[in-house]
Order: structure tokens, then sequence, then C-alpha cells
């Protein structure tokens, strides 16, 4: 009996293994962790728009950021294509993109000031 399990469960990890070699389960959908930064002295009115090339729209929100004050967004994206973040002000813009097909997490930062818009990104978790 103990053998027989042992067989079974060796089958299935096997079974398990390949299906995922030749890409029978679904793919995890991609993540954008987005930082807005306000490092100015007054509050500052955002509006952030996540979209993917096929022109589906992930996020679409507005906020309002405090002085020194930091906002996080976590934006589910699709699984393969570019996708496009817009972090836009009364006067200002700042914008991050990256292939999801390449790149699982996305960690992208925009700081604005009165002076300056600073954008940086880098892929977090690569597939």
């Amino acid at each position: 009996m103990e053998r027989r399990g042992l067989l079974a469960a060796g089958a299935g990890a096997l079974a398990a293994v390949t299906a995922g070699c030749l890409g029978l389960g679904g793919a995890d959908p991609g993540r954008l962790d987005l930082t807005v930064r306000n490092d100015g002295d007054d509050p500052v009115d955002v509006d952030v728009l996540v979209e993917g090339d096929d022109g589906t729209t992930y996020e679409a929100e507005s906020d309002r950021v405090d002085a020194g004050v930091a906002r996080a967004f976590e934006v589910t994206v699709g699984v393969n294509g570019r996708h496009e973040a817009a972090v836009t002000g009364a006067d200002w813009e700042g914008r991050l993109a990256w292939d999801a097909g390449t790149c699982r997490v996305y960690d992208g930062l925009v700081a604005v000031d009165d002076a300056a818009v600073e954008v940086a990104g880098e892929c977090g978790e690569p597939r």
C-alpha cells in the first residue's frame, strides 16, 4: 500500500511539473506597485491612469497627497503586453511603461515637488 501511494504521488507531481512547462496552467496577472511621493510644501491633487496597449483601463483614480507624504497604489494588470502608468497633476506629468510579459511585478515611483518631477521604475519580479 505504501509503495502505491508513493508512486501515485510521484506521478501527480510529474504531471504538475509537465503541465507548467507546457504552459497548460494559467499565467498569473501582472502587477504595478506604484508610489506617488509629494516632496513639496503643499498638498497635490494627482490623477493615476494605468492602461494596457490593448486599450484596457486597469486603474483610473484621483487622490490628494499631502506634503511630505507618499501614497501607494497596487494595480493588477494583464498577463502580456505593454502597460503604461500616467500620474498627472495640475501642471506636471510623470509616466512609466513596462512589458507585463517579461515583468510580473513592476515597481514605480513618481516624486513631485515645487520645481521638478522625478520618475523611476524597475522590474521587481521578472517572469
